[in-house]
């Protein structure tokens, strides 16, 4: 079984303002408040959403 990569993603603003896809993209990453930081895989879709909403969060490096 392969090592599957991993990257932290920390929400550093709120979505208060913005649109109902953003916030179902913060969701989706399992973010659910400011400062809380989850583990997700590093795939294409991942790096996608975190895209969509990089004024929202934050990459930490590990």
């Amino acid at each position: 079984m392969a090592n599957k990569t991993t990257i932290k993603v920390k929400q550093v603003k709120s979505p208060i303002g913005y649109n109902q896809r953003q916030r179902a993209t913060l969701s989706g990453l399992g973010l659910r408040r400011i400062n809380h930081v989850v583990e997700v895989e590093d795939t294409p879709s991942v790096r996608g959403m975190i895209n969509k909403v990089n004024h929202l969060v934050v990459v930490l490096e590990d």
